[in-house]
């Protein structure tokens, strides 16, 4: 448990799974959905995804493996609780957050 713990709280880990969970998505189009990240970062988390068997190369880009799908559909509950606490404890309201309100992300989906 603490290898993925370490691994999801490495910068721009869980934004890599989070970003994937539309479908693959080439380093570019990352790079566009991620925002902020350097590349460099980008291309470390990818290469720690990978290594991890959390996302794969396809010909379509990068992707979410099966066992990328499942820690997904395990997050997307928790980001929800998180916007919630969040909202609550400190009154922030988190750009974009419909969009997590409303996933309804399932590792077979894919």
């Amino acid at each position: 448990m603490n290898a993925l713990f370490d691994l999801l709280g490495r910068r721009w880990a869980l934004g890599v799974l989070w970003n994937l969970g539309s479908g693959p998505a080439t380093f570019r189009d990352l790079q566009e959905r991620c925002g902020s990240v350097s590349p460099s970062i980008l291309n470390s988390r990818i290469k720690d995804l990978r290594e991890a068997g959390i996302i794969e190369r396809t010909e379509d880009g990068y992707a979410l493996t099966k066992r990328g799908r499942e820690l997904r559909e395990i997050v997307v509950p928790i980001g929800k609780w998180a916007i919630g606490w969040s909202e609550e404890v400190f009154q922030y309201l988190k750009p974009g957050r419909e969009h997590v309100l409303n996933d309804s992300f399932k590792a077979d989906e894919q």
